[in-house]
């Protein structure tokens, strides 16, 4: 809506993870060091957690992107399973076939064949799961049980968790004290501080294309990193709707009333409040700007 108004190539702050934008900020690049030294060792559970938005799935599609060669990757983007559909989503993953005329047994028998056929090829082998947190009970059971597959020299089977908080709160109950046990490296993803939130912003819309006036002034990009609580997710929200703001407006920069009323319209946001006006009334002026242009052009073109 507004990429043509800011000379954009591409929307700046999209929710979807999308890697071409990823900044190399402390906590992530903390996050991929701490994974990349883990899996060297090839043994144990590797377990990533942050709040919601804080660019787990960023870092987990990274790590996907740019894991060596040598390595081969099981990827499971939604672990709610069962420990049966576990099962058949790892074996699924490693190559096999599915059938129904196996059970858990032969299965779990298979999975090891393949692990141990892979390993001879020279291949390390890595279980990546995201949003981990959503495994019911008995899957994480499942899960300690994948790492038991072992030759007599080596583990044949790692296992990378990315999590929400509530994974480590779970974890900590008795009944997990072996998988905990288990985790060989740790790292809890932070938010970013105001100083990262203002390179975060600058750096997405360099991506995106923009070669204009600095649009977000440094007192906004404060403003922006309060009320986002510096997650990367409600930076993105709330700068969108600023430039949606600016765009309805036909201002060519990012003004304080802008983020004060992105920030009123987003329920997440620090301070935010429900409005009546404001948000959806610059909207309707972006409807009008856009409107005005277009009879514009209509009537010099009828000329």
């Amino acid at each position: 809506m507004y990429l043509q108004h800011f000379g954009l190539g591409e929307a700046p702050f999209s929710l979807t993870p999308n890697t071409g934008f990823f900044f190399g900020l402390a906590p992530h690049v903390e996050a991929l060091q701490v994974l990349q030294t883990a899996l060297q060792t090839g043994e144990g559970f590797i377990k990533v957690t942050g709040e919601v938005g804080t660019g787990k799935t960023l870092i987990c599609r990274k790590l996907l992107n740019e894991i060596p060669s040598r390595f081969h990757c099981a990827y499971l983007p939604n672990p709610y399973l069962t420990p049966d559909e576990l099962r058949w989503a790892v074996a699924l993953e490693l190559g096999l076939k599915y059938s129904t005329n196996i059970d858990q047994q032969q299965l779990t028998t298979l999975i090891q064949q393949q692990l141990i056929a892979l390993s001879a090829h020279g291949h390390s082998i890595v279980l990546v799961l995201d949003e981990a947190q959503a495994l019911p009970d008995e899957s994480l059971e499942a899960l300690r049980l994948f790492t038991n597959l072992e030759t007599e020299s080596r583990k044949l089977l790692q296992v990378v968790l990315f999590a929400q908080p509530e994974l480590d709160e779970r974890l900590a109950l008795k009944q997990f004290r072996q998988l905990r046990q288990r985790i060989t490296f740790s790292y809890q993803l932070r938010p970013l501080t105001r100083g990262e939130t203002s390179a975060y912003l600058a750096h997405r819309l360099q991506i995106a294309g923009y070669q204009g006036p600095e649009l977000f002034s440094q007192n906004n990009c404060m403003r922006l990193a309060k009320a986002s609580r510096g997650i990367p997710r409600l930076i993105n929200i709330l700068a969108h709707k600023a430039l949606l703001l600016a765009f309805g407006e036909g201002a060519q920069c990012v003004s304080h009333q802008h983020i004060k009323a992105a920030i009123n319209d987003t329920d997440d946001a620090k301070g935010s409040a429900m409005l009546t006006r404001g948000w959806f009334a610059a909207l309707g002026a972006a409807a009008i700007v856009v409107v005005s242009a277009t009879v514009h052009w209509f009537l010099g073109a009828a000329a």
